[in-house]
């Protein structure tokens, strides 16, 4: 009896909450977790935090006409993947896994370029690679899996990516379809056109043509503010590739660093003359949709205690991540229901947002999420989105990743949460919560030792 005793005074001992001055030692944020102060319940150990240490992007460049449409898929991700190594110092044999999203190519090949791309960036044939798929999203899909296998331990070290190529690879309608379609609405709307499902979107919910080309205007106007300021020199690797031209076949050497689907004029009233694209009486053009785009991205992800002990700085934390499905006849409201399961999940409350970084698939459904989560407009896409910077589809998620982390670190102590999110075609939605790298909870629960009766078998 008297040994259980002494056992309960030791725990209670331990659990009585005390004032850390009264201690002489200090503790640091690293041993314990985050006290009562927090804005969110961490649930995990400092060093068992996933983190970001490193995103970078190529350009965006238009499809067909653009700086990159001469260039071959696994040479634009070979050149992301490279950046990583070389402007880290990180040992490539180091890295368990690396998850590709991209979306249009056929699997099979999509996959073998990729693993391709792995070698020409200095990899060894040691380290996998894998392709995932998930539409829009997949891109931060694929940081998703990488973060959830840092986690579960399956690895320390990973790299999410993104690749598209729409110069090569076309959205095209799906063929050869089951005759069973016809009997669930549901299904069958799965293979309504995208742009259809923006005409849905503004139709439903009422968003007007004037909404939505203002949200162009803006869009064109901030990606062309931040690239004037040098904002994406951050993320943006430089790209050696060629240009071939049309009449002559002759290459030209060029290296690509720069946004090109940009347009800086972009206004009102030009957006106001072009016909609509998918439905003659429609409200979604050509001016107030994302780009076709080529492009890729990367983004370095580790166990926070491998991070501090190889001195890597901590771009940001990867908080929550949600995949929600929704009716696939407006498919762009998929961000309004991800982003609060998301931020739910994180043990946040919208507000507790700084900035967002929402898809902008088509301008209807982005105004539409936008109002419907109640969201200031300064807080969104501040420096532009993909109508006016692009959307290669696979690649998207992990550019907006590095997007917005970088603006994060930019912005310092007045921004310590970030989303990113996009609607997914056939019916989702997607989204996940960064929390700024160098941003660290007061700790008030938790108290220094000074004594070492631990309970172990020599209280017994």
């Amino acid at each position: 009896m008297e040994k259980a005793i002494f056992r309960q005074r030791i725990l209670l001992e331990h659990l009585k909450p005390t004032d850390s001055s009264s201690h002489g030692s200090s503790l640091s944020s690293s041993m314990c977790a985050a006290g009562d102060s927090a804005a969110y319940h961490r649930t995990a150990a400092f060093g068992d935090d996933v983190v970001i240490v490193a995103a970078y992007r190529t350009a965006i460049c238009k499809s067909k006409r653009g700086g990159f449409k001469d260039t071959l898929p696994d040479d634009l991700l070979a050149s992301v993947l490279k950046a990583v190594i070389e402007k880290t110092n990180l040992n490539p044999a180091e890295v368990g896994d690396i998850v590709v999203g991209t979306v249009l190519a056929p699997g099979s090949q999509r996959a073998i370029e990729c693993r391709m791309a792995a070698f020409y960036a200095g990899f060894p044939e040691t380290v996998p690679l894998r392709t995932v798929n998930r539409q829009c999203s997949s891109g931060l899909q694929a940081v998703a899996d990488v973060a959830a296998s840092i986690k579960a331990g399956f690895y320390d070290i990973g790299i999410g990516a993104g690749l598209e190529c729409m110069t090569l690879d076309n959205i095209s309608r799906v063929n050869n379809t089951n005759p069973r379609v016809h009997s669930f609405a549901q299904a069958r709307d799965c293979l309504v056109p995208m742009g259809i499902t923006s005409e849905n979107v503004a139709e439903r919910y009422g968003v007007t043509r004037q909404e939505q080309d203002l949200a162009a205007v803006v869009s064109h106007q901030r990606a062309a503010a931040a690239t004037a300021s040098g904002k994406f020199k951050d993320e943006i690797i430089p790209v050696s590739t060629k240009i071939v031209e049309p009449k002559t076949g002759i290459e030209k050497p060029v290296v690509i660093s720069v946004d090109d689907g940009i347009r800086p004029n972009t206004n009102i009233g030009d957006l106001a003359k072009l016909k609509p694209a998918f439905r003659k009486d429609g409200s979604t053009t050509a001016g107030n949709a994302s780009q076709i785009s080529d492009g890729a991205g990367a983004v370095l992800l580790m166990k926070r205690s491998v991070a501090v002990q190889k001195g890597f700085p901590i771009l940001g934390v990867f908080r929550s991540f949600a995949a929600v499905g929704v009716d696939p006849a407006v498919m762009g409201i998929g961000p309004a229901v991800a982003i609060p399961a998301a931020v739910k999940s994180a043990g946040l409350d919208i507000d507790d947002v700084d900035l967002f970084e929402i898809n902008e698939a088509f301008a209807s459904q982005f105004v539409y999420c936008r109002k419907k989560l109640n969201l200031d407009p300064e807080k969104v896409n501040v420096n532009g989105g993909a109508i006016g910077l692009g959307h290669p589809l696979g690649a998207t998620g992990a550019r907006c990743v590095g997007t917005l982390l970088h603006e994060m670190k930019r912005r310092g102590k007045d921004c310590r949460f970030g989303v990113v999110s996009m609607c997914i075609g056939s019916g989702m939605g997607a989204a996940a919560v960064f929390e700024r790298g160098d941003c660290v909870d007061d700790l008030c629960n938790a108290r220094a030792v000074t004594i070492t009766n631990f309970l172990s078998k020599d209280a017994i």
